[in-house]
């Protein structure tokens, strides 16, 4: 009943002020014509169906999905956040959100939640639970049936609050209960920073949402104690955050009033400029930034001001491509609004924005701007660099092709699997950096694949089959029969092969998912830059001094990119 009231107050308040809106303005005005009738026709709509559907509706659920349809429409970046749902808004701004701080993933073979990653130091590693404990009840209530974001809403809560989760873990007859209190959790902002060989400092800069730019100055003050005389910042799958923090970070290494981006929208208020306002921290020394396909918004800032003003040699693969800043706007009974209100343009002028949301297809699908559509830029020192389609490195390293068999390995749980039965096996390891999957623990992987009756799609069988569909079609099957034959013969699925042969993938895939269980997140890292293509490049570039500057000040007619396969 107080949903049905709400409905009918929503109704009536929405056609009063349409009504008011109609009155406000002249027929001539077409958009607020347009505007008006269309929210008289919505509120009509819901009050029609609140009173003559067949089935009581749920007023909440109903509004809910009309709105977030409406604003998807805009873009993905619009979001609506009722009163009781500003956890994931608070995350997003803070990196802070109340709950036991651990990844939760799926088992399928058991349609069951598990603990996938707990972070150090956290409510759920304190308490004793390991990755892989099966989530059975909290507070005595079966979890059964219930899914991945059913399950991390139950576990977050106000900090302080209390409650029993019981689990199934692994390699014990009985269930395990933990009594667990929820704090405050701010997701790792810098996971790991270190000095890397030849004076190189890393720091591995995972968010922009919470106080970045303090973490990060705390990183780069020891470093440059232990001695560094470069820097490589990874960016890489940093979705971003916070622009303030991102303005920061590059006024460590850029001068005092250096205009780093301008915003513009539809209203006077969405124009903004933002300057560097402090001294810097150190303006010489040699900088690379690692990007991704997955570096995005606040990241691009950092990245794209630092190429814009010569500062820093970009290494990597082409970015996203948000160029668009959120403002956030309170609406009635304690509901919040994330919207795009302007985009925003670094110091070459350009909006490295990829993709054009206003101008969709007509089948509502859009794409990214095509290269031949972009608009030609300069850095300060005149190298050319482009809009419309993220920031393209300095040097652009192909990404790693991984083989079709390591997605199956991984999406069917087999790599976390027996990481879970390696860890149950030893109670620890060697420190990450000497940690090796020998051939003898590869060997029991593969037998533990054989075992699970593991099956996979293998693309040349695919193509090979749609090739001799096709040679039917057009006849030349019967005449070529015995060579389909011989192909097939050869091709035939043989996983112990695959698996061998594919082992150079494979197993620091595995090395990665063991150390976590022990070295948390920071093991996790240690591991992948072992063998990192774009880690490597930029190391090479800021031990060639001479390289580096001549990258840095190429002359305005030179485009200036490097591509490493």
């Amino acid at each position: 009943m107080k949903g049905l009231v709400k409905l009918r107050w929503m109704a009536l308040a929405g056609a009063a002020l349409a009504v008011g809106i109609l009155l406000s303005f002249e027929r001539g005005d077409d958009h607020s014509f347009k505007l008006a009738k269309n929210m008289d026709i919505f509120n009509s709509v819901v009050k029609e169906l609140d009173m003559f559907y067949v089935d009581t509706i749920d007023a909440d659920k109903v509004v809910r999905q009309g709105i977030d349809a409406m604003l998807y429409s805009l873009d993905p970046y619009t979001n609506y956040f009722p009163e009781d749902d500003q956890s994931e808004l608070e995350q997003m701004l803070k990196n802070t959100y109340g709950g036991i701080g651990s990844i939760i993933t799926w088992n399928a073979k058991l349609k069951r939640s598990m603990i996938g990653e707990p972070y150090e130091g956290m409510p759920a590693d304190k308490a004793g639970l390991k990755t892989g404990d099966v989530l059975m009840a909290i507070d005595g209530k079966d979890l059964a049936g219930k899914n991945n974001q059913e399950i991390s809403e139950m576990l977050r809560g106000q900090a302080g609050t209390s409650f029993k989760l019981t689990v199934q873990r692994p390699g014990t007859q009985e269930p395990l209960t933990f009594e667990l209190v929820r704090r405050a959790i701010e997701l790792p902002i810098i996971p790991y920073y270190t000095k890397l060989e030849n004076n190189i400092g890393y720091i591995n800069l995972s968010t922009f949402s919470g106080s970045p730019a303090k973490e990060f100055k705390q990183a780069l003050m020891d470093l440059k104690k232990q001695g560094i005389t470069s820097l490589i910042i990874d960016l890489r799958n940093n979705g971003g955050g916070l622009l303030d923090e991102a303005v920061d970070i590059a006024n460590y290494f850029l001068p005092r009033g250096k205009t780093l981006v301008t915003t513009r929208g539809k209203l006077k208020q969405a124009d903004m400029t933002y300057k560097t306002l402090r001294e810097p921290i150190d303006l010489d020394i040699p900088l690379a930034v690692l990007v991704n396909s997955v570096t995005a918004s606040a990241s691009e800032i950092l990245a794209g001001s630092l190429q814009d003003l010569d500062r820093a040699i970009i290494v990597g693969q082409r970015t996203y491509g948000k160029g668009l800043v959120q403002t956030t706007r309170p609406l009635p009974f304690g509901a919040t609004m994330k919207l795009t209100t302007a985009k925003y343009y670094i110091p070459s002028g350009r909006c490295v924005q990829a993709i054009d949301y206003q101008h969709r297809n007509k089948d509502g699908s859009v794409g990214r701007i095509p290269d031949s559509l972009t608009t030609v830029f300069h850095t300060e020192a005149g190298r050319i660099v482009r809009d419309g389609g993220g920031v393209t490195p300095d040097i652009v390293v192909e990404q790693e092709k991984f083989p079709n068999i390591l997605f199956y390995l991984v999406n069917d749980n087999l790599i976390f699997d027996y990481a879970t039965q390696y860890c149950l096996k030893h109670d620890t390891i060697a420190p990450p950096e000497d940690f090796k999957i020998t051939d003898a623990d590869y060997a029991d992987f593969i037998q533990m694949v054989k075992d699970s009756d593991f099956k996979y799609d293998q693309q040349t069988e695919k193509i090979l089959k749609n090739l001799k569909e096709m040679a039917e079609f057009e006849g030349y099957l019967k005449d070529a029969s015995a060579e389909f034959d011989a192909l097939e013969k050869k091709l035939q699925h043989n996983l112990e092969h695959d698996l061998t042969y594919f082992a150079k993938d494979i197993k620091p895939m595995i090395a990665i998912e063991i150390i976590k269980r022990y070295y948390y997140q920071r093991g996790g890292i240690i591991e992948q830059l072992k063998d990192d293509a774009d880690l490597k490049k930029a190391m090479e570039v800021l031990t060639d001094p001479n390289r580096y500057k001549k990258m840095l000040d190429a002359p305005k007619d030179t485009v200036n990119v490097e591509t490493l396969g």
